[in-house]
């Protein structure tokens, strides 16, 4: 049997027990997003107003094809990452596990998609 007290238990861990190694990997998402969204807008904001041809010529340029990836990459990983936290403070046990299976498949089926159809619009 283990004598440890709670707070010996908890030291260096947080609720999802990962320490800080979650939290630094949100602020780092979260910075790269900050820097990253507000060209992605002025991309799209070029290509909304347009018909489908200007559309898909904007989007099969290089560099709005590389900054739109990246968005939707990173941006469901950080959607992934969030969601896990929340889940963790909010749920418990099996129920836990799988809300962040169905949130992890989503956000995959996300990128994923968004991704395929950003290859067939560049290429």
């Amino acid at each position: 049997m283990r004598y440890l007290t709670d707070r010996k238990r908890a030291v260096g861990r947080g609720a999802a027990h990962s320490g800080t190694s979650h939290h630094w990997h949100m602020q780092i998402s979260a910075f790269g997003l900050a820097l990253i969204v507000p060209t992605f807008l002025f991309i799209f904001g070029r290509a909304l107003g347009g018909t489908y041809e200007e559309a898909i010529a904007v989007f099969s340029r290089p560099i709005p094809a590389i900054v739109t990836g990246l968005v939707l990459v990173v941006g469901m990983q950080h959607f992934r990452n969030g969601m896990q936290s929340v889940l963790d403070d909010y749920t418990k046990k099996s129920t836990r596990k799988v809300l962040i299976m169905i949130i992890a498949a989503l956000s995959y089926g996300l990128t994923a998609t968004g991704l395929y159809a950003l290859v067939k619009i560049a290429l």
